[in-house]
C-alpha cells in the first residue's frame, strides 16, 4: 500500500512536471547595441503558433503579435543609458491571451 502511494505520487509530480515545462512557448531574446551606441532588443518565435509578446523599458511597454517561426523587428532604447539589463520580455501564446489580437503584427 505505501509504494504504491509513492508511485500514484511520483506519476503525479512527474505529469504535472511535464505541462510546466510545455506551458512556456520557445523563444530567444536578442540583445544588442546599434550603430549609435543604444541597446536593442529582439524576439524570435521557434513554435509553430502565433505568440503574444511585449517588450518593456523603464514603463515604456510595446504589445504586438509574433507570428509563428518569425522574429519582431529590433526595439531600441531612447538613452544610451540604459543597457539590456534595463529591457523586459515576455510572450505567452496567442490562444491563451486573446486580448492580444487588437496589437500589430511583427
Amino acid at each position: 500500500m505505501k509504494n504504491l502511494l509513492i508511485i500514484i505520487f511520483l506519476t503525479v509530480f512527474i505529469f504535472s512536471i511535464t505541462n510546466i515545462v510545455h506551458a512556456k512557448p520557445k523563444t530567444k531574446t536578442t540583445y544588442g547595441y546599434n550603430a549609435d551606441g543604444f541597446a536593442q532588443v529582439k524576439i524570435k518565435n521557434n513554435t509553430t503558433e502565433s505568440l503574444a509578446c511585449y517588450i518593456a523599458i523603464d514603463g515604456y511597454k510595446v504589445k504586438f503579435r509574433l507570428p509563428a517561426l518569425r522574429q519582431s523587428k529590433w526595439y531600441t532604447a531612447t538613452d544610451k543609458g540604459y543597457a539590456y539589463r534595463n529591457f523586459s520580455t515576455w510572450c505567452g501564446f496567442l490562444s491563451l491571451h486573446p486580448e492580444y489580437l487588437k496589437y500589430p503584427v511583427f
